[in-house]
């Protein structure tokens, strides 16, 4: 799948910006982006507060952003940042699955959500779809009601 040509990519490159407490998860993210050319990981942030000041400072293309979050949480952090980068981006990245955290995603303002164990085969998918500004969920959450299915 091309990537969208779109004026706030730079020569295709998506700029993400990654948001997670647990130091394992960031390690891996990262790592697993090293070899696509086509992203850039411009840096993690630890807490939602942190999330909030770097998407304001580097405008993101996409946050790939963490429920369970110490402080400030994923959904406030969320609501945060559509103030103030409306044009990011938000794929939720998270371990936790009940359909009521899934609506509260799309509710604080995210355009899709992955679950960590599915990130395997959804991440790259769920960025190109939000990108495209479709609405993305992992595979594993097809069933979770008023989801219709994105991938298809």
């Amino acid at each position: 799948m091309v990537l969208p040509q779109n004026r706030n990519f730079e020569m295709s490159v998506v700029k993400i910006l990654v948001v997670d407490d647990a130091l394992p998860w960031q390690r891996f993210v990262t790592t697993y982006f090293e070899t696509k050319t086509e992203f850039k990981i411009l840096t993690v942030a630890a807490d939602g507060l942190q999330a909030v000041q770097k998407a304001h400072e580097l405008r993101p293309d996409v946050i790939l952003m963490d429920v369970s979050l110490p402080g400030m949480n994923g959904f406030e952090a969320t609501r945060e940042i559509r103030k103030i980068s409306p044009n990011s981006k938000i794929l939720f990245l998270s371990a936790l699955g009940d359909s009521a955290i899934v609506q509260e995603a799309f509710s604080a303002g995210g355009s899709g959500y992955v679950l960590k164990q599915d990130s395997g085969m959804d991440l790259i998918p769920g960025i190109r779809a939000i990108l495209l500004d479709q609405q993305f969920v992992s595979r594993s959450l097809m069933g979770w009601h008023g989801c219709s299915n994105p991938n298809a």
